[in-house]
């Protein structure tokens, strides 16, 4: 792990930035409002809610004022509703009302309605749940997304039955895309506990509010992450228990759920000479109850017993859930006589592994399938490029002014980068992603600084950690098998910093042994995660840090493939034809209209489908095997 101090002028600008009003990717426009996202905040309204904070407010004041600023937060539109339980009767255990249904935002609307809740009663907590579960309703038109419950108490549940933890438990395990999150204001012994439990069981996370200060700060913080949950796209398939009644997929993207312990089972048919590129990324809810070793497994299967590839990804981190992807490839041998070189009908195994105690609910999946075209005869692939070279760990990255950027959700609305210093920010819990076009014969190497922050107690005693991966087009992750980088930092408050890079795209790189380079082999947007660990809600007193990214396009771009393949001239600003026109796809792949988040476009090489022949010159070419492919790759439209 690596740690760097931050120039001056950068840290003051990640401050600056930090210390600012909570920017959303919807709010910046990365996706359409709302998706299938929407949140009901309940409101503890009993008695204990009319003491003194400590501040000459009452707790309920106190929460007023604070889902004021989270309404103020949130992006226009968003589906917002507000129940609240203990207003309307000295006692009783069955006090819970709507008293705003989820709807698109109405800021005066939700603030008059806060505004009206006078406490007074009991604390149902578990009825109130069960019925918050139903007031979110259901994304239409195949929709998907995350539906938050975010309960703020000031105690423990007086009723009894139902009992709070138990309630979430059936409902965390009944909706892979609803999360429970809980935020303590002055709580301790029992009933921090119970929150605690009652997040926990519903896929969410306890946030700890000891003053109005913190109430707000964590408030913004569970918002946020409903507001900003990764956005998925892809057409609906339900895999199978056992390979006898997989589906065939054609290529494409899709979406399916897995949960603890399950198989889940999807057939292809391949042809002898393709390369074929798979990817499955798990969604489970940020931060939810994770163990280090959980596990997202994969395995592309032939025959009776033919495995051609697998793949295995953890968290490595038990501070809570992340996406985690893991990709696999049919890769014809260079003499094509292997078992997994033959057409037919192959089987995608997909397996979730957790440990006990783990997040129980289901987990979305989103997979891709996509295959790369053989290319004509007589076109000669370029040499293979396994060395990082000027893109190693030394290597120096773009200084100057950050630019203000916001990341997106995921891979499908991921926000296209150049080269350049870029400046965002980022939420415990929170992964961030990024796109960075690079072409035949680049490489991608990055830097991101996480920010010096005020803490909430000065010097804090707690740990987290700052982390980055980055993916190739056909999502692979890059980077497992790193020993060049540093891609993880314990982070506490203070400057960290992560470095990541790939060597440089080469259709041959498919041969090679090491895993850092058998993907990159195809030209395209790299994917960039930047993710900040759970735990850093106990050390940051800003609701977001800052994040500074600085990112270099290395080499020049290369024509095609081929060997011999020209460099091609690059615009006034220095970009060549991969990082033109990279915005407005980026919005064409994250629109409504976009299916799957592809483009639909094939991306041919300029060796114009065999149209260009490569001459032969003996002993300066590299020539790998019997069949070739070309860089032309059919992603699906899902």
């Amino acid at each position: 792990m690596t740690t760097r101090l931050l120039a001056g002028a950068a840290v003051s600008a990640l401050l600056a930035l930090s210390a600012g009003p909570l920017q959303t990717a919807q709010a910046a426009g990365s996706a359409s409002t709302g998706g299938g996202n929407s949140l009901v905040m309940v409101l503890d309204s009993s008695g204990s809610m009319t003491d003194d904070d400590g501040s000459g407010r009452t707790r309920m004041e106190t929460a007023r004022r604070a889902v004021g600023t989270v309404v103020d937060g949130l992006p226009d539109g968003y589906p917002t509703g507000l129940r609240v339980y203990g207003a309307d009767r000295s006692s009783g255990c069955t006090d819970t009302r709507l008293a705003r249904s989820v709807q698109p935002l109405d800021r005066a609307a939700l603030k008059s309605a806060v505004a009206a809740v006078r406490p007074r009663g009991d604390t149902p907590i578990g009825l109130s749940l069960q019925k918050a579960a139903r007031d979110l309703p259901r994304p239409s038109g195949g929709a998907t997304g995350t539906r938050t419950i975010l309960l703020i108490s000031d105690g423990e549940d007086n009723c009894g039955t139902p009992a709070p933890c138990d309630v979430a438990k059936q409902l965390g395990r009944e909706g892979a895309d609803l999360r429970i999150d809980t935020v303590g204001f002055q709580v301790r012994g029992k009933a921090r506990q119970q929150l605690e439990c009652i997040a926990g069981a519903g896929n969410g996370r306890y946030y700890d509010a000891p003053d109005a200060e913190a109430l707000a700060r964590q408030l913004q913080r569970a918002s946020q992450l409903s507001a900003d949950g990764y956005r998925t796209k892809g057409e609906r398939v339900a895999g199978a228990a056992g390979r006898g009644k997989a589906p065939v997929l054609p290529p494409g993207q899709y979406l399916d759920t897995v949960g603890p312990g399950e198989k889940r089972y999807y057939a292809v048919e391949l042809d002898a000479a393709s390369t074929v590129d798979f990817s499955v990324t798990a969604v489970p809810q940020a931060g939810a109850a994770v163990g280090s070793l959980d596990a997202l497994r994969t395995r592309l299967l032939y025959a009776a017993d033919g495995s051609c590839d697998t793949g295995t990804v953890h968290f490595f981190q038990n501070e809570g859930a992340t996406p985690l992807t893991s990709a696999l490839a049919r890769i014809p041998n260079e003499e094509g006589t292997g078992i997994c070189d033959r057409a037919g009908r192959y089987w995608l195994e997909v397996e979730r592994e957790s440990a006990p105690g783990s997040d129980a609910g289901r987990w979305p999946l989103e997979l891709t399938y996509d295959v790369e075209e053989p290319l004509a005869q007589g076109v000669t692939p370029a040499q293979s490029r396994p060395e990082y070279g000027k893109g190693d760990k030394n290597a120096v990255l773009p200084t100057g002014t950050p630019q203000d950027v916001t990341g997106g959700t995921g891979f499908n609305d991921a926000r296209v980068l150049g080269q350049g210093v870029w400046r965002d920010r980022i939420l415990p819990s929170q992964t961030l992603w990024y796109k960075v076009p690079a072409g035949w014969g680049q490489q991608v190497r990055y830097g991101v600084e996480f920010a010096n922050e005020p803490t909430v107690s000065g010097a804090s005693p707690v740990l987290s950690y700052g982390a980055t991966q980055v993916y190739t087009p056909a999502r692979a992750p890059v980077g497992t098998g790193t020993t060049e980088f540093s891609p993880k930092a314990v982070y506490n408050g203070r400057p960290a910093a992560v470095d990541m890079g790939t060597v440089p795209v080469a259709w041959t790189n498919r041969y090679e042994s090491h895993p850092d380079v058998i993907p990159v082999h195809a030209k395209g947007g790299f994917y960039i995660a930047v993710t900040l660990g759970a735990k850093a809600a106990e050390i940051a007193a800003n609701p977001q840090i800052g994040v500074v990214l600085r990112v270099a396009v290395l080499g020049d771009e290369l024509a095609g493939p081929q060997h011999g393949a020209p460099a091609l001239a690059k615009d006034a600003g220095g970009q060549g034809a991969a990082g033109r026109g990279q915005d407005s796809a980026a919005r064409a792949d994250s629109g409504a209209s976009a299916g799957a988040g592809w483009s639909g476009t094939k991306t041919v090489a300029a060796v114009g489908g065999g149209a260009v022949v490569v001459a032969v010159i003996a002993g300066a070419v590299f020539v790998r095997g019997r069949r070739r492919v070309a860089a032309r790759t059919t992603r699906g439209n899902g």
